[in-house]
Parts: structure tokens; C-alpha cells; sequence
């Protein structure tokens, strides 16, 4: 779980302009995904002032601060500045004046400014931290998009996870990661799965070793973060083993205590785990938009004994 985001990180990933470039930012981090506007404090009620948070100056901060005499301003900055809070962004081409400049580099804060409106701004940020910072696990395993449906193949090491997502890649659908997903619960509904750094656009299939998926089918095979919506899981084929063969019950397995559907699929010699792997997202697609096949046939059965009884 990422504990905290750099503000370098957050300036470069918003496009901020750093308006006081001589303060030194080395070490200064945020913690959570919650973001302040300092209305009550700069009128000096400090009282349950959550100082951790990004400061974000919308249009109504920066005009009470226009019409605040210097005499009563430059308090409330100062105290506001002691906090030591991680760094104050101006929004909707709003400027910082020269006593909140003074003082903030008195006290090394920094102090961005943005051309975006605050709504949309504060709404951006919220959803970039609450990415950034969500609890964070990493499974063995390998994520593709296949027709919008974040799939994770999992199964033990060289079941063919990877000769998989070749062939998914080959038939136009995205890789996200391979052998390690990084999956981050950004909400009670949403699971999040990107790819370590290291390892990002790259498959290792045995007898070959790396390839650079990118470099060898272009930038419309791969994509940095897809929602989990389905895991595969491959296993050997057991002949003592039952399978469900209608799918009228949902499995699940759970991450980080939100529940994915969840399907098994046993392999065996000269199966197409690439056309079994579409077809199972393309089903759960179908019934998340409410048609679920193995429903529908057994509604049939169930009219067809009805209607046979009747004419009997």
C-alpha cells in the first residue's frame, strides 16, 4: 500500500506551475486523497483544520483575500503557513500575492497554480490520490483487456497464463500486465490493476524469454490500468473432478475484501484458451447488461416439462 505521493509527483501529474521554484520540495509528501479549501481558516478559525491536506484556493478564496486589509491578512497567512501544510495550489488562474509568497517560502511550502476551475480540479486530484494511495496488493498473474472486461488469468507457473495473453494480444486485445498485477482497491466496488514498472509491456513466454509487447504490435496492444471485472483461473485437467457445465451459479474469489466473479477453467491439450478466454468475457459483459444465457436455457426447460405435463 502506497502510504503517501510526492508533491513533484502530484505537480508534473496535474501540470502545476510552481510559483516558487527556490523551495525545496525533497521530502515533502501527501498522505491521504482528501483535499481542503481554506475557507474558515484565512477568515482565522483554525479549529479542526486538517493542515495534512493539499490547500487548494478556488475564485472565492482569492477574492475575500483581495478585499482583506494587509493589516488583518497577513496573520491569518502566517498562521495558516505555521501549519506546515504540503502545498497550496491557486485554481481558475488565480495568483498568490506577494505577502502569501513571502511567507510561504518563509516557512518552505510550496505554491502551485493551475488554469483549471476548482470543481473540475479538485475532482481530478480526489481521483488520481484515491488511486494513488489505495491499499495495494500484488498477485501472480496476468491482466488483459478483452472487449472492455478487465480478465486476470491465474494458475500456476507455466500453465500457460502468458501463450494466452500472446494470443489475445494477436486477436486485437490489450495487455495490462504479465506474471505480476498490482491490484488497488479504490473503492467498495472498483479494483484497480496496473503493472510494476519493471516489468510493464513485457511477457515472458518459456523457450523465447522477454518479449516487448509494445515495440512488436504497437501502442494499441497494451494499456497501463484496467478495472478487474473477471478472473480465469487455469487449472490442470482431473478427470475425478466435476465442472460446472451450465453456469447458472456465480463463483467469486475476493482482493482486498471486494468480490470478483470468478470462473475455473481446466486445460487440456488443443484447447484454444484464447477463443475460451473471449468467449468467457463477452458472457460476462452479456450479463452484466442483464442476458444470461444458461438462465435463458434453463428457463426453456423448465417451459417445455410445464408445457409437456399440460399435454399429458
Amino acid at each position: 500500500m502506497a502510504s503517501s505521493v510526492s508533491i513533484e509527483k502530484l505537480a508534473d501529474k496535474m501540470n502545476l506551475t510552481n510559483v516558487l521554484p527556490g523551495v525545496d520540495m525533497t521530502g515533502k509528501k501527501i498522505v491521504t486523497s482528501e483535499i481542503n479549501r481554506p475557507a474558515l481558516q484565512l477568515t482565522g478559525y483554525f479549529d479542526h483544520f486538517y493542515s495534512q491536506r493539499a490547500q487548494i484556493i478556488g475564485y472565492v478564496e482569492y477574492t475575500y483575500l483581495e478585499h482583506l486589509p494587509r493589516e488583518k491578512k497577513i496573520p491569518v497567512y502566517e498562521k495558516f503557513l505555521s501549519y506546515h501544510v504540503p502545498c497550496i495550489i491557486y485554481t481558475t488562474m488565480t495568483e498568490p500575492d506577494e505577502d502569501m509568497l513571502r511567507l510561504a517560502e518563509k516557512y518552505e511550502v510550496p505554491v502551485f497554480t493551475t488554469k483549471a476551475s476548482t470543481s473540475v480540479f479538485m475532482a481530478e486530484v480526489i481521483r488520481w490520490l484515491n488511486v494513488e494511495l489505495a491499499p495495494c496488493i500484488s498477485i501472480h498473474g496476468v491482466l488483459v483487456d478483452v472487449y472492455g472486461e478487465g480478465v486476470m488469468i491465474m494458475g500456476e507457473s507455466g500453465i500457460g497464463k502468458s501463450e494466452a495473453a500472446l494470443e489475445l494480444i494477436k486477436r486485437g486485445h490489450r495487455l495490462v500486465t504479465d506474471d505480476v498485477v498490482e491490484i488497488r482497491k479504490v473503492s467498495d466496488e472498483t479494483l484497480i490493476g496496473t503493472a510494476p514498472d519493471i516489468t510493464r509491456h513485457f511477457i515472458e513466454l518459456r523457450g523465447i524469454g522477454i518479449i516487448d509487447v509494445k515495440t512488436l504490435f504497437g501502442v494499441a496492444s497494451v494499456k497501463n490500468t484496467q478495472s478487474i471485472d473477471l478472473v480465469i483461473k487455469l487449472e490442470e485437467w482431473d478427470r475425478e473432478k466435476e465442472y460446472d457445465r451450465l453456469g447458472l451459479e456465480e463463483q467469486y474469489t475476493e482482493f482486498l475484501g471486494n468480490k470478483v466473479v470468478c470462473q475455473s477453467l481446466p486445460i487440456r491439450p488443443g484447447r484454444n484458451l484464447a477463443v475460451i478466454v473471449e468467449a468467457a468475457a463477452a458472457n460476462h459483459r452479456q450479463k452484466k447488461m442483464g442476458y444470461n444465457a444458461a438462465q435463458e436455457l434453463y428457463n426453456r426447460v423448465q417451459n417445455s416439462l410445464m408445457k409437456n405435463r399440460e399435454d399429458n
